[in-house]
């Protein structure tokens, strides 16, 4: 069983290993604590026997909308429902906090993430050529959220 909570400052260094393990961009612990700061509301972890498995990073872009930059479960902990849990967390948190759009970006050929997100309610609303560092396509992915 693993249990969803909001982050805390001395589980920065265990989301830095995660996303240095399991994403392909490379981003310093400054990174991670400044969304921590922007907007702590938006940065959940997932945490099994007292270890961080999985996070998800999110930021409020604008009024009523609110962008996930960042999402990942540790390689030996995926396939258990974390994903699913931390996004549906996430996903809940922003209705409290009034938003009314929530939007992603995923890698084109990602298709296990596209249909991951497409799964949580989420629509591939644009293509982005060129949008990652490596020249790869992004899709732009979008849903909107109930009001409460």
């Amino acid at each position: 069983m693993f249990e969803i909570r909001h982050v805390q400052p001395q589980d920065i260094f265990s989301v830095v290993k995660i996303a240095y393990e399991s994403l392909p961009e490379r981003y310093s612990p400054e990174v991670f604590n400044k969304f921590y700061e922007l907007f702590s509301e938006g940065f959940l972890v997932a945490e099994k026997l007292h270890k961080i498995v999985g996070f998800i990073v999110g930021i409020k872009t604008s009024n009523g909308i609110a962008r996930i930059p960042l999402l990942s479960v540790d390689k030996k902990f995926r396939k258990q429902g974390i994903g699913s849990a931390l996004i549906t967390q996430f996903l809940k948190e922003m209705s409290l906090q009034n938003i009314r759009q929530v939007e992603l970006e995923v890698r084109i050929n990602n298709d296990a993430a596209i249909k991951f997100y497409k799964k949580h309610g989420f629509d591939v609303i644009e293509t982005v050529p060129r949008f990652y560092p490596t020249g790869e396509d992004a899709c732009i992915m979008k849903r909107v959220l109930r009001s409460c």
